[in-house]
């Protein structure tokens, strides 16, 4: 059995903490145990599901909040723990720390992949100017590129780590995605949704997911559409900006800000419009998801990437186009386009890449193969 350790789960199960649970649960716990490290105190998400699965979990103190002990405890973790593992899985949107894999080589961790994430900087002009410092080092701390698009690839290399970089899909359980009448109709009686015509978003609430654009096109799509209703599923920084933005626009009692929702499949099924205007992304799951679902799903063309489309009623419209003109294009949308069959979007589905029970299948195999082959004191196993 081989055993890889994780990093890269935090507190929120964001897109990241979903890929990583998707692919997790269906690897062969006989062949490929995983453990988890993570830089907060704090529990991460589905650690319970973890543990119960036989992971470790391991915690080290946020560099943010104690740099020093940061780097003791984290030290201390890879001289203690790099001995049990044949590899490092580093899930990242940027580059701006990679401590982690500079301690898995120190202490002759054979493996270390570096997974991006991301397509751009969603942090501070400092953490910006690290990640282009160390995009032209990584090769020498990795050993394996992976990303979860070409644009992600092209954020986090250059040169022989970007030719060598492996695209991983962000797949999803298609099946726990699949439209509900009964979920749909129980959550609409609940939030009196009955009669209305229902925009969901799925996101941390964040200036990265574009929320604030959002309600501006909803605020012009209620002056012709007063039945619609808007649906953000998400929590973050962004969210009390959010909400005095709705009130100021007047939407307010138009708006459910309905936090973090485990079982988004039931919402999903709820919502009429998938609405999903990202500033940039590396390959966000929530559109596949909607898409398994049926929904038709409307996203931003400079922030979303074309590998997102699936099903053909996945729209790109450009943000430089105005509220207004996004608006008047959900309402036609909404009097032209209804919701995929569920026999239609297994169709799309099957051949696509993206359908987790095949996808977990290949990455496994991939990566036994690769353990196998760089084995601890091989001298071709690290860089």
């Amino acid at each position: 059995m081989k055993k890889v350790l994780i990093f890269g789960m935090n507190e929120n199960p964001g897109g990241v903490e979903s890929f990583l649970m998707n692919y997790v649960r269906r690897f062969d716990q006989t062949k490929l145990h995983v453990d988890f490290l993570c830089n907060s105190m704090n529990p991460i998400a589905y650690e319970d599901e973890l543990v119960q699965r036989g992971a470790s979990v391991f915690h080290v103190t946020a560099r943010s909040q104690n740099p020093f002990k940061y780097y003791g405890e984290l030290r201390q973790f890879f001289e203690v723990h790099a001995k049990d593992y044949d590899a490092l899985w580093v899930n990242i949107n940027s580059l701006a720390n990679i401590d982690y894999l500079k301690q898995a080589k120190k202490y002759g961790i054979p493996v270390r992949i570096v997974h991006s994430h991301n397509s751009q900087n969603m942090d501070s002009r400092l953490r910006g100017k690290l990640h282009n410092y160390n995009k032209k080092r990584i090769a020498k701390w990795a050993t394996d590129f992976w990303a979860c698009s070409d644009k992600a690839a092209a954020w986090f290399y250059e040169g022989e780590a970007l030719k060598q970089a492996k695209i991983i899909p962000n797949a999803i359980d298609i099946e726990a995605s699949r439209f509900s009448e009964a979920a749909r109709q129980s959550i609409r009686q609940q939030y009196q949704l009955q009669d209305a015509y229902v925009i969901g978003h799925v996101g941390r609430l964040h200036f990265q997911k574009n929320q604030d654009f959002i309600l501006r096109v909803f605020a012009e799509l209620v002056k012709t559409k007063s039945q619609a209703r808007l649906v953000l599923i998400g929590q973050g920084d962004d969210e009390a900006m959010l909400k005095a933005l709705a009130d100021e626009l007047g939407v307010a009692d138009k708006v459910i800000f309905a936090g973090v929702q485990k079982n988004v499949s039931e919402w999903l099924s709820a919502f009429d419009l998938f609405f999903f205007p990202s500033k940039f992304e590396g390959l966000p799951l929530a559109p596949f998801e909607a898409q398994a679902n049926g929904l038709p799903v409307l996203v931003s063309a400079e922030g979303v990437p074309e590998e997102n489309k699936i099903n053909p009623n996945v729209y790109f419209v450009s943000l430089e186009k105005s509220p207004k003109d996004w608006a008047e294009l959900i309402q036609k949308l909404s009097e032209q386009y209804s919701r995929l069959s569920e026999q239609e979007t297994a169709q799309h589905f099957q051949n696509s890449g993206y359908d987790i029970r095949y996808a977990a299948q290949e990455l496994e195999n991939n990566l036994l193969n690769i353990l196998s082959q760089r084995e601890r004191g091989n001298d071709n196993a690290q860089n």
